[in-house]
């Protein structure tokens, strides 16, 4: 038999933050002490009401087939928290619930990109946004940021990389990786741009909404005129700490709702029954339920800001959202250790794993490649441990 896999397959790149963390476990399974800061998971329990609602719904027997876009329970409920929190009005035929958020940002990409047609990301961007563009055969165009601009976009750079060929921007706020924020204003002003080109929708990735440490979550779809441009998605896996759970969803123009409706109805149908009936409960509740735990990021975020800081060679900006840290190293490249020279990300986050044992990630990953991922979802001590260890390890380089 020949071992021959798709031409679609061998274009993809393995997810960098899986590849990690799959190192990490690889390296704790042989006896070496790891601190992995290279997932996106929250460190906290689903909270119990929650679980709870879940186990209704196994006592209640919901354990069956639900209608492809979710339930008309999950979808109202949807439906209202959008309006009650984003000021967006999607009715619930205008909602799909999709097995996590990465399913949502697949569904939308393969119902609107055709081979040959460009979308931009601005960089920083998640790993999988330009993997799910190549899928569908679309062209990544990414604009490149620094960390002197806080890792954002400006109205004019977006607007030079637009042109006829361009079919969607995809962007987060709060960026994962960066943790930077889009305030009211800047995403106002990313609005007047897009405006002006009726062939161009946007993905607005809110997936960190609460872990948001300003006064304010700004929705693009919110700007005037633009609800029937921007696809809002959004899940419950790092606001409600429900990661394995598995739900994400979208608001999105009707049109939009039915194509991903029919993309997910040959893929995998509905997300799980039970998922949704605990996410449901989710965003029935009070976004306050989340703020124990966003108490908690911000004081680990002030923690491990301070401390690295003081490492030799690592430039930070102040992130104020998610829940990690984007260090420009670049300072670093050229530097060697015990015969080895860091010359680029990659360089590095591999020198951090088997020196320091902290596994990161290399921004490579994000489009960013003079910088590191590293996620503060970790206790305080495992967190200062990490610090001391990157720390040290950074000291030996010349």
């Amino acid at each position: 038999m020949e071992n021959r896999t798709s031409d679609l397959l061998n274009r993809l790149s393995e997810s960098a933050t899986i590849a990690m963390a799959r190192m990490a476990r690889e390296l704790k399974a042989s006896g070496v002490d790891v601190i992995s800061l290279s997932l996106g998971e929250p460190d906290f329990d689903t909270p119990a009401v929650l679980k709870q609602a879940g186990i209704d719904a196994i006592n209640a027997n919901e354990t069956h087939y639900t209608p492809v876009p979710g339930t008309p329970r999950i979808r109202e409920a949807i439906s209202k928290k959008f309006k009650r929190d984003n000021g967006l009005d999607y009715a619930p035929d205008q909602i799909v619930v999709s097995t996590g958020a990465k399913q949502s940002l697949a569904n939308v990409v393969l119902s609107l990109v055709n081979p040959g047609d460009e979308v931009i990301l601005p960089a920083p961007y998640w790993v999988s946004y330009e993997e799910i563009v190549k899928v569908a055969g679309g062209i990544p165009v990414i604009i490149p940021t620094t960390i002197y601009e806080d890792y954002k976009i400006n109205p004019e750079a977006l607007e030079a990389a637009i042109n006829e060929k361009t079919r969607l921007v995809i962007y987060s706020s709060p960026c994962n990786p960066s943790g930077s924020v889009y305030s009211q204003e800047e995403t106002a002003a990313i609005a007047d741009v897009l405006r002006k080109h009726d062939n161009v929708f946007t993905i607005s990735d809110e997936i960190y909404e609460l872990i948001n440490f300003t006064s304010r979550h700004a929705s693009l779809a919110a700007e005037p005129g633009m609800i029937e441009r921007v696809i809002t998605v959004n899940g419950v896996s790092k606001g409600f700490a429900m990661t394995g759970w598995r739900l994400g969803y979208m608001g999105a123009p009707k049109w939009i709702a039915a194509a991903c409706t029919k993309i997910q109805g040959q893929f995998t149908s509905a997300p799980c029954s039970i998922t949704q009936a605990a996410a449901a409960e989710a965003v029935e509740q009070d976004p306050s339920i989340a703020n124990s735990m966003l108490e908690a990021f911000l004081r680990r975020r002030n923690a491990m800001h301070a401390d690295l800081s003081k490492v030799p060679g690592i430039k930070l900006n102040l992130p104020m959202g998610a829940f990690y840290l984007f260090p420009d190293i670049s300072d670093l490249f050229g530097l060697s250790y015990g015969g080895k020279t860091l010359n680029n990300s990659e360089d590095v986050a591999m020198y951090l794993i088997e020196e320091a044992h902290v596994a990161t990630v290399s921004g490579a990953a994000f489009g960013t490649p003079e910088c590191i991922r590293i996620s503060y979802a970790a206790s305080d001590e495992v967190l200062a441990e990490a610090v001391r260890r990157i720390d040290a390890a950074v000291r030996k380089l010349s």
